[in-house]
């Protein structure tokens, strides 16, 4: 198992100028959303429309692939919507309709977006998700958006070697203490985990999380986020206590909030949002289903911290096997002058 950082001060200077939050999304509305069955092995989360047995009316369950496509662009135009009517800018991106990708509405899994100017790909499990890396897009965030970039940190070489780490999926980065939190999973290799650490300047906080069942949690930020003041996190999935109390006490030590989530409720999302900074504010972004997944008096808390921008999104969690955090690669780029 890796090494863990010790505890941070919440006084301790950050090591460079860099906020949590950013206040801009890069968002892929998908042209050929629906269940990838490349990544169903190593997603408990995600659910096969062919294996449901169908039942009388609409239900996702009897869905078909037009359906499913059709359902799922609604849910992204709403969220999108939903995040600016919030103020925060949203840059949407068009999926190719060639080669198609099932996927292709989960951008963070393959790239990053640092305060620096760097930009970073990622080696990607999946066979299909692997022709999710667009240069173009990245071309269009500098020359349209008005966004400016220093270097490219380019680790999908990886991928010959077997070793995977998917992004902001498997990486729950606290950004201005630059520690990066990673559960080891068939889709967050130790070795590239490293490469990203080092490249970048990070200390890891690494452990192992599953579900009720025993399966592994395909991705970090299913179980995990963090905010500016606060960290939501499922404890009861990391469990060896050591890596347990190692992980809590180190968010501790940052000075944030702790939101403990149950099994229960990381399934139906509760660990998968995030924390946007829109001009003059702190907002919130997760599913509806997550937020009334909370109990009360975890909803106050997060209500503390920022606005909460709620959407319904069933059809992208159901058959993608991922929420609203996973629909959502913040842009801490740096504008052009």
């Amino acid at each position: 198992m890796a090494t863990s950082v010790p505890p941070l001060s919440p006084q301790q200077e950050p090591r460079r100028a860099e906020v949590q939050s950013a206040s801009a999304v890069l968002m892929i509305r998908p042209a050929n959303f629906g269940f990838n069955p490349q990544t169903a092995a190593s997603n408990a989360f995600q659910l096969d429309p062919e294996a449901a047995a169908p039942t009388p009316g609409t239900t996702p369950e009897s869905l078909r692939a037009s359906e499913i496509q059709s359902l799922a662009l609604r849910e992204f135009d709403r969220l999108a919507e939903t995040l600016e009517r919030s103020g925060v800018t949203v840059i949407i991106a068009h999926d190719t309709e060639e080669p198609k990708k099932p996927d292709a509405i989960f951008p963070n899994n393959w790239v990053s977006f640092h305060a620096d100017g760097t930009v970073v790909l990622y080696p990607m499990l999946a066979l299909n998700r692997r022709i999710e890396r667009r240069d173009d897009i990245i071309g269009d965030l500098v020359a349209a958006a008005g966004f400016r970039t220093a270097r490219t940190v380019d680790l999908s070489h990886r991928e010959i070697l077997g070793q995977y780490l998917e992004g902001t999926g498997s990486l729950v980065l606290d950004r201005v203490r630059h520690v990066a939190y990673a559960n080891i999973s068939a889709r967050t290799d130790l070795d590239a985990l490293g490469d990203f650490a080092q490249q970048l300047d990070y200390d890891l906080v690494t452990f192992e999380s599953a579900d009720g069942a025993g399966r592994s949690v395909y991705h970090t930020n299913v179980m995990m986020a963090i905010g500016s003041g606060f960290s939501v996190v499922c404890g009861e999935s990391i469990s060896d206590s050591i890596r347990r109390e190692a992980v809590l006490s180190t968010l501790e030590s940052s000075g944030r909030e702790i939101v403990d989530i149950t099994l229960a409720q990381m399934h139906a999302f509760a660990g998968n949002l995030l924390e946007l900074a829109p001009p003059g504010s702190k907002a919130i972004a997760l599913s509806t289903t997550a937020w009334e997944s909370l109990a009360p008096a975890q909803r106050r808390t997060l209500e503390r911290h920022g606005d909460i921008v709620a959407a319904d999104i069933p059809v992208i969690e159901r058959y993608g096997g991922g929420g609203v955090r996973c629909m959502l690669a913040e842009i801490h780029l740096p504008r052009r002058m």
